[in-house]
């Protein structure tokens, strides 16, 4: 009797390939979620609904996270009117996790 096993190269690193996946993973939750405290804490505060209505999802089986600020005149307050001048929120909360994330991903792509 004479047994082979082949493509065990192949199946271990597709072993690999999918737990560094699962740690993509962990990081996307983990940054969306910062993102949306740090969002959260820049919000200005007239009623807290617009604070409040700064909410998070997690998609593409993990892979990707949105941050929505579902208050109707959110975009007005981090843009700015020709009435009212910008308190940006969201973009600079962006701004500060998105180099973290950054180095968090060529981590794990070594």
């Amino acid at each position: 009797m004479k047994m082979k096993l082949s493509g065990v190269t192949e199946l271990k690193k597709d072993l690999l390939n999918q737990a560094k996946m699962e740690v993509v993973k962990t990081a996307v939750k983990y940054h969306t979620a910062s993102l949306t405290e740090k969002a959260q804490r820049r919000a200005p505060v007239d009623t807290g609904f617009l604070e409040r209505s700064i909410t998070q999802k997690i998609e593409n089986d993990g892979l990707t996270g949105i941050v929505t600020a579902g208050a109707e005149y959110a975009g007005y307050v981090e843009l700015g009117t020709r009435f009212m001048s910008a308190k940006p929120y969201m973009e600079p909360s962006f701004n500060e996790v998105k180099p973290a994330f950054i180095k968090d991903l060529e981590r794990i792509k070594k």
